[in-house]
């Protein structure tokens, strides 16, 4: 019984590191929003809308973006298993939303991103 204790207690210290958040990992997997999303003090809104301070912030609400209704009346709010379920499926999550991209299924890359997002606040500068 001991011997299985610390089998497990081994085997679950190994996945700690491979499950934590990596903000520089992140800036790598940001490298696929690019092409439609900035972050940082010179983000503009572009394809995407720009962002900065996503975690926390409500959906469909930077200024200047011209959101989907789906996205606008979403009512959702995001936080990290919010946005976790939205990059997984955008379609599936809010259907109507004009964001083109199939998804990011990995779950360590999207913890990864998320640890690199929330490196911006609202205005673009780091945290």
């Amino acid at each position: 019984m001991k011997r299985s204790i610390a089998i497990l207690a081994l085997t679950l210290a190994s996945l700690a590191p491979a499950m934590a958040q990596d903000a520089e990992a992140g800036k790598s997997v940001f490298g696929q929003c690019r092409a439609c999303h900035a972050v940082g003090e010179t983000a503009k809104n572009g394809v995407g809308p720009q962002l900065n301070g996503l975690i926390g912030r409500k959906a469909g609400t930077v200024a200047g973006y011209n959101y989907s209704d789906a996205n606008k009346n979403s009512g959702k709010v995001w936080d990290e298993a919010t946005f976790t379920a939205y990059i997984k499926d955008p379609k599936g999550q809010m259907p109507g939303t004009k964001m083109v991209y199939a998804g990011l299924k990995d779950e360590t890359r999207i913890a990864n991103l998320i640890a690199y997002l929330k490196t911006f606040g609202p205005d673009g500068k780091a945290k």
